[in-house]
């Protein structure tokens, strides 16, 4: 019985401390923008392809970047 009383305290302590990581993480604003984190990882991948960009713009002689039409 003295072990049942031990994990029912071990729990309720471990339940306690969860609540407060969380009080203390909404106090902090750690929750403030949780879509962004899902796009971090492609983040350095997208200034890779901006960066790119004006590169292949200047390659083909067009600076502005914009498509040429050819009228026949």
């Amino acid at each position: 019985m003295e072990l049942t009383w031990v994990a029912i305290a071990a729990s309720v302590v471990m339940g306690l401390a969860t609540v407060c990581v969380f009080i203390f993480a909404v106090k902090k604003d750690y929750f403030r923008n949780i879509e962004d984190a899902k796009y971090q990882v492609f983040w350095s991948d997208l200034e890779e392809l901006v960066d790119q960009v004006p590169q292949r713009s200047k390659e083909n002689g067009n600076a502005g970047g914009k498509r040429e039409s050819h009228k026949a």
